[in-house]
């Protein structure tokens, strides 16, 4: 996925919040990107945002980190308990292992 100047802007999700109106709903935004033939990894992005409602595009930027990681481990939420002092080490081997994803 392409985050910076002169990469293909339908790989470049930050090129879907210029026209945006905020405050938005995170899936007026996955509308939006899709509406303006986003690529399918775009608008999988912005349905992976953390948070339901964004104040300013600033926000949403901020938050594509976060996004990011979610859309690579399926969307999942991630548990309730506190994330602070999770190891993230193995992330991936103990989802395969837990069942949660299927490795191919």
């Amino acid at each position: 996925m392409a985050y910076g100047i002169a990469e293909d802007p339908a790989l470049s999700p930050t090129t879907h919040l210029d026209g945006v109106d905020y405050p938005v709903w995170r899936d007026q935004l996955a509308k939006i990107a899709a509406d303006n033939g986003a690529d399918a990894d775009v608008i999988n992005l912005f349905k992976s945002l953390p948070k339901s409602r964004y104040e300013s595009k600033e926000e949403v930027m901020r938050d594509f980190a976060e996004a990011a990681r979610r859309f690579a481990m399926g969307n999942h939420n991630p548990p309730q308990e506190d994330n602070a002092d999770r190891n993230r080490e193995n992330i991936g081997r103990d989802l395969v292992e837990s069942g949660t994803i299927h490795h191919p």
